[in-house]
């Protein structure tokens, strides 16, 4: 496949938060709230640190083994779990829920990260051994979000079928239907198509639950690159965040540090999400609840679970996989069992992350550097062609709309159109009579004023009259520009928020996955576009 890489700043491309841009360019403003630069060196530091704080390994290794029976493992994967018994050997982690049929492609495009980055650091530092893991949110329980996707446009939802609990405990039955309606849909027809088919099919009509179906497909798909693929929802690695967990629930420890250090984040940027007295859920099937502590009992809200001190502690004990870290206690439990330096994660991640360092300080859990995942924008090759006929560069497909039609008949108009120029002049010349007015009678000034406010307002609405004209003039340019920026940005949004992997795979197939993971530098925080001939 022909491919040109391109690479724009984020900050250029005018979609990511202040926070993003701030900590990419290391702003003092940021830097009590992390630990290690988002770069080379920071992981070289974080390599160096991570020793301090060991992981029970052979637990890991273990559930993974059981994790894996009966999944197909590339020789690569293999040998990257028993790497992971080894003291030099680390993980590179991302994280996303089992969306169906993977949702976004921005779940694609962080998971194809974390392998090139632990391809380029196992050659950047050959002593140590670095390990892709994906690591599967299947406890999440939001299915509104991880039951919908879209595919060529068109908008797919699954209720679960009226299940409710935690997404990854789903069963696949009912799915039927809407994959059916899916797999009609699929073509033109050939090796790709049929490729696809068969991986959905296998994965969602012949495994029991949305996790394990999730865990095949990203196995299919990702498994030749020796990506490990851990589920959290594991009575043995659970068994691992125990204390962690007891001291939540005894003394909710969590609530006081979190809050200040929002405090602190708050005062210059947008929190992403805000802790609970108790930020732990209770874990069933059908069932993932709230735990809140009512004058001396526990309790799972919306059910009859009530415990002692006591019995609570002797639930934890017994069955530690019936609670579940909330979004506060994720990545303290995620880097209790992995041997992580680093992880990787979107906009919102990054700015939570960021809250969350005091509170790692706290448990004494080693708290990684957090890099900002790769963003990219496919181009295909009609489109390409389209921003070639209009003459635009790769970092101008970023701004909106109407600001380049505003600048193509800028350039293009056959008649000046402007009226800065004549707005100057005339305001010099009011500026003059309202030296004179002011000189005659001082408060005449507002009246001068006044007038010159209007005129220019005047101005300005003839100016957007020319301007409007010369676009119809050239009417088929401006809905070529239109036609251009809805394909590349769906819905005036970045293209890896709304489209799924699917629609790309059927043109390339597996290639598309290595013409991205030849074109990302996880290093290197810069948009990659894409463009495909």
């Amino acid at each position: 496949m022909a491919t040109i890489y391109s690479y724009v700043p984020y900050k250029e491309t005018g979609y990511f938060s202040h926070l993003v841009a701030d900590y990419l360019d290391g702003h003092p403003d940021t830097q009590p709230f992390y630990q290690f630069t988002p770069d080379a060196g920071g992981i070289a530091q974080a390599i160096d640190q991570r020793s301090k704080y060991p992981v029970n390994r052979d637990v890991l290794v273990n559930s993974l083994t059981n994790q894996y029976s009966g999944l197909i493992r590339s020789k690569k994967t293999e040998e990257n779990i028993q790497l992971l018994r080894q003291e030099n050997t680390f993980t590179i982690c991302t994280a996303h829920q089992p969306n169906l049929l993977t949702g976004y492609l921005y779940f694609i495009y962080k998971i194809i990260h974390a392998i090139k980055l632990a391809e380029e650091l196992g050659n950047k530092f050959p002593s140590n051994h670095f390990v892709p893991v994906y690591y599967m949110g299947s406890e999440d329980n939001d299915i509104d979000e991880l039951g919908t996707f879209r595919f060529r446009g068109e908008k797919f939802v699954w209720d679960g079928s009226g299940q409710s609990g935690a997404v990854g405990r789903m069963d696949t039955n009912g799915l039927k239907p809407l994959l059916n309606s899916l797999l009609e849909q699929f073509g033109p027809p050939g090796k790709n198509c049929d490729d696809l088919r068969e991986m959905i099919t296998e994965a969602y009509l012949k495994h029991k639950t949305i996790g394990a179906a999730t865990k095949y497909l990203v196995n299919e798909l990702f498994g030749r690159f020796g990506l490990v693929i851990l589920d959290p929802d594991d009575s043995g690695l659970k068994n691992c965040f125990v204390p962690v967990m007891e001291d939540e629930l005894l003394n909710q420890a969590s609530f006081p540090i979190l809050s200040q250090q929002i405090e602190k984040l708050g005062k210059h940027y947008k929190i992403q999400a805000y802790p609970r007295e108790i930020n732990l859920f209770y874990l069933a099937d059908q069932l993932r609840e709230r735990i809140e502590k009512k004058d001396e009992k526990w309790v799972v809200l919306n059910t009859s679970i009530e415990w002692t001190k006591d019995e609570m502690l002797g639930e934890l004990k017994q069955y530690p996989e019936r609670f579940s870290p909330n979004v506060m206690l994720r990545g303290i439990y995620q880097e209790t069992i992995l041997p992580n330096i680093v992880f990787i994660g979107g906009g919102a991640e990054v700015a939570y992350w960021m809250q969350l360092k005091t509170l790692f300080e706290q448990y004494n859990v080693f708290y990684p550097a957090i890099h900002l995942r790769q963003s990219v924008q496919w181009v295909e090759k009609k489109e390409r062609e389209l921003r070639e006929i209009l003459g635009f560069s790769i970092a101008e497909i970023f701004k909106p709309e109407l600001e380049l039609q505003k600048n193509y008949v800028a350039h293009h108009a056959t008649e000046d159109w402007h009226t800065a120029q004549e707005i100057a002049a005339i305001e010099s010349v009011f500026t003059s009579l309202k030296e004179k007015a002011a000189g005659v009678d001082i408060t005449l000034g507002p009246s001068a004023e006044a007038a010159i406010t209007k005129l220019r307002f005047q101005l300005q609405s003839l100016e957007k009259k020319m301007l409007r004209a010369e676009k119809r003039k050239m009417q088929v340019q401006m809905d070529r520009i239109a036609r251009l920026k809805k394909a590349l940005f769906p819905a005036n949004s970045l293209q890896e928020r709304i489209d799924n992997f699917m629609d790309y795979y059927l043109i390339h197939g597996a290639g598309f996955m290595d013409t991205l993971k030849n074109g990302m530098h996880p290093l290197h925080a810069q948009f990659l576009v894409i463009e495909s001939d």
